[in-house]
C-alpha cells in the first residue's frame, strides 16, 4: 500500500488505533471492509493490516485456517485485538423465543443478513452447515446489509425478527435484545516480513500500551486480555 498504512476492519477499536497511530506520526488510514475481503486485500498487498473474526467449524478455531487458505505461502503474524460476544439480535422481550441457530429455519421467522465475507455471516453460515440447512431456504437470507448497526436497527424497527452481530451494538439500539451464542476472537493480521517496520512496530507498541488499553476499560463489550499478543503465526 504505497499511499499510506491501511488498516482494514469495522470495529471502533481500529478507529481509535488509527487515531493513536496518527498521533505517533504514522499516517494510518482506514478501510471499512469485512474479514474475508480484508485478508484477500492483504494477500494482494492493497492493505497493510487485515482484521478478522472468522470462525472455522471444522477445528472450532478462529482466523488461522482462513489466513493459511487466503494467504498461501505467506508468513503472517496473527495479533489479538479483543474477544467479543457474538449472538442474535431479537426484539425486546424476545417475543418469538429465538434462542438457537436452528430457529433461523422456522417458518414464522424472517432474518436480515450481513454481506458475504463478514465475520457474522461466516459464523451463521458455518452453523447452518453443521445443521444441514441451506440459507436459500431461510426467509430474508438474501436481504444483506453492511453493518452490525444496520441489521440491529432493522430488528429494532420490526423489519426483521433476527440478525447476527456483536453484543456491544445491541446496547446502542432501541427495542433490541441480545442472545449470546459465541465468544469470538478478533485479530489483526500482518505479514511477518513487515513486523520490523516502523509502522507495525508503532502499532504493536500502541496496542500493548496502558494508555490505549485504558480507552476500553470504560467501554463495555471488549475483553482485551490478549490485546497486542501474537496468538498465532502461519
Amino acid at each position: 500500500a504505497g499511499d499510506g498504512f491501511i488498516i482494514c476492519g469495522q470495529d471502533l477499536i481500529l478507529d481509535i488505533l488509527s487515531n493513536f497511530m496518527r498521533m505517533h506520526g504514522v499516517m494510518a488510514l482506514r478501510a471499512y471492509i469485512g474479514s474475508y475481503d480484508s485478508l484477500v486485500s492483504l494477500y494482494y498487498g492493497k492493505v497493510s493490516v487485515a482484521s478478522a473474526h472468522l470462525w472455522d467449524s471444522a477445528g472450532d478455531d478462529y482466523n488461522v485456517p482462513y489466513v493459511r487458505a487466503l494467504l498461501p505461502g505467506i508468513r503472517c503474524a496473527v495479533v489479538n485485538v479483543t474477544y467479543r460476544m457474538q449472538g442474535l439480535y431479537v426484539a425486546s422481550g424476545n417475543p418469538k423465543t429465538i434462542l438457537t441457530w436452528r430457529d433461523f429455519a422456522r417458518e414464522d421467522i424472517t432474518m436480515i443478513n450481513r454481506e458475504k465475507g463478514a465475520g457474522s455471516r461466516v459464523l451463521l453460515d458455518e452453523n447452518l452447515k453443521l445443521l444441514g440447512l441451506y440459507g436459500s431456504r431461510i426467509k430474508g437470507y438474501d436481504n444483506e446489509n453492511q453493518s452490525h448497526l444496520a441489521v440491529a436497527s432493522a430488528v429494532g424497527r420490526g423489519d426483521a425478527d433476527v440478525a447476527v452481530g456483536m453484543e456491544k451494538v445491541a446496547r446502542q439500539v432501541e427495542n433490541v435484545e441480545f442472545v449470546p451464542l459465541k465468544k469470538e476472537r478478533y485479530d489483526l493480521v500482518v505479514k511477518k516480513e513487515h513486523l520490523d517496520t516502523a509502522e507495525v512496530a508503532t502499532m504493536l507498541s500502541i496496542l500493548r500500551s496502558e494508555r490505549f488499553q485504558n480507552e476500553f476499560k470504560r467501554i463495555g463489550g471488549y475483553d482485551i486480555t490478549d490485546i497486542g499478543k501474537i496468538v498465532a503465526e502461519t
